[in-house]
């Protein structure tokens, strides 16, 4: 029998103990033999004081562990006790399709009741505020549901979120109410040349107040009606208020809305203002109003449907990428230090009376024979058999122009230009 006596580390490993013939013997070292002593009891520890132990359960990537949901409901009874109950298994799949609603083919046929419980489970985890998915997961239910998910979309004053969520918004289907007032978008805008497709056909009401417009930008906006019958067909009421920019030329091209009910060109850029209104009500009926019309308050214009609050966490957004960093700080201080104006870029917020529409007057109309036309804010007092009067003049030489275009359309050079882009 050999064993070793002096290892090679210098830690203290206790006594050694060797089995012979069936006998527990003990090495003394000091005397280098083996003594046949029955070993003291002495504690034990099978692992050192620095050991830890971890325990893990499913192991998984700890980015899904985050995201999943916990499958428990934790509640507390009267006495106060803790009390857990399991989901639904209908909620847990709910939970797990709207973590990847952006892997959906199509959800057309689907159930609406579901479909709704499905979008507000993928708004909660923000699924629509994602650069690339967002969209693509957006635009499954909008293909969908139209209307449902969205009828009325109001982005007053709201230019940022507009240039940072441009697809988004285009994606919207079957909106009756759209509101794009105070956004400066210009002639030449995305978002005004979408407004003469087949998505937004269905608009009822648009506000494009303050919007930098002018006679071109109406020129294209009214040639798929003007030519084709299509695009803003429907339309009903429809604000052009403080666009300066806006002459009696581009009043032309407003007369093909035929079902227009409600008209704002105050604070536009008109010459002959006597002539436009008396165009306006010889040819689409349109009556000047002496006193504003409760249709042009922007007070009953909301976002409605299913994404309201998905537009509200695109506006989140936006604000909070609007924040000063930390790191330019030390840089605007150092700016103060040296006498030095930092410039500042404030949002410029959308007043509902513009000085230019107290300077030009009020400029709004409205169509008398509707039934169900909004009424003015203020009870008018006027003749009632002088007007009754100027509308059977005004029909009878609505329907000749009428009968007399229809024998005969011409189109100018600019309209076959537009025409060719379409």
């Amino acid at each position: 029998m050999s064993y070793c006596l002096h290892s090679e580390s210098h830690l203290d490993t206790g006594p050694i103990y060797v089995r012979e013939n069936g006998k527990l013997h003990v090495v003394n070292r000091g005397a280098g033999g083996v003594q046949n002593v029955t070993p003291k009891a002495r504690p034990f520890s099978l692992f050192s004081r620095t050991f830890s132990v971890e325990l893990c359960m499913n192991r998984e990537d700890d980015r899904a562990r985050r995201q999943r949901t916990d499958h428990f409901i934790f509640t507390y009874t009267k006495e106060g006790n803790l009390r857990y109950s399991a989901k639904s298994l209908f909620s847990l799949v709910l939970g797990y399709i709207s973590d990847n609603v952006d892997h959906i083919d199509s959800l057309i046929g689907f159930p609406e009741q579901i479909a709704e419980k499905l979008f507000s489970a993928a708004e909660a985890r923000q699924k629509f505020t994602e650069p690339v998915t967002g969209l693509r997961a957006l635009q499954k239910f909008t293909e969908a549901y139209g209307s449902l998910v969205l009828c009325s979309l109001c982005l007053r004053n709201r230019y940022l979120v507009i240039s940072e969520k441009l697809e988004e918004i285009k994606s919207f289907r079957e909106l009756t109410c759209l509101d794009l007032s105070c956004c400066k978008l210009g002639d030449e805008h995305e978002l005004l040349e979408h407004l003469t497709k087949e998505a937004l056909s269905s608009v009822k009401r648009l506000l494009l107040k303050d919007n930098s417009l002018s006679d071109a930008g109406l020129r294209r906006m009214t040639a798929p009606v003007r030519v084709l019958k299509k695009g803003l067909d429907n339309l009903l009421v429809l604000d052009l208020s403080c666009n300066p920019k806006i002459t009696d030329v581009g009043i032309g091209y407003l007369l093909s809305f035929k079902k227009l009910n409600c008209l704002d060109i105050s604070g536009t850029g008109l010459k002959d203002v006597d002539a436009v209104k008396k165009r306006l009500q010889m040819q689409i009926g349109l009556v000047h109003s002496k006193v504003p019309l409760k249709e042009f308050d922007h007070s009953d214009c909301k976002t409605e449907g299913w994404a309201e609050q998905t537009v509200l966490q695109w506006e989140q957004a936006v604000l909070e990428a609007m924040k000063p960093q930390d790191n330019l700080r030390s840089r605007v201080t150092a700016l103060h230090f040296y006498g030095k104006t930092h410039r500042i870029e404030e949002v410029v917020k959308c007043t509902l009376v513009e000085p230019e529409t107290k300077a030009s007057g009020n400029l709004q109309f409205y169509k008398e024979n509707v039934e169900n036309c909004h009424l003015p804010l203020k009870k008018e007092v006027a003749g009632s058999h002088e007007l009754k009067n100027n509308k059977k003049r005004a029909l009878a030489e609505q329907e000749r122009e009428r009968t007399s275009k229809q024998k005969h359309l011409c189109l100018t050079v600019e309209d076959w230009d537009l025409l060719n882009t379409y």
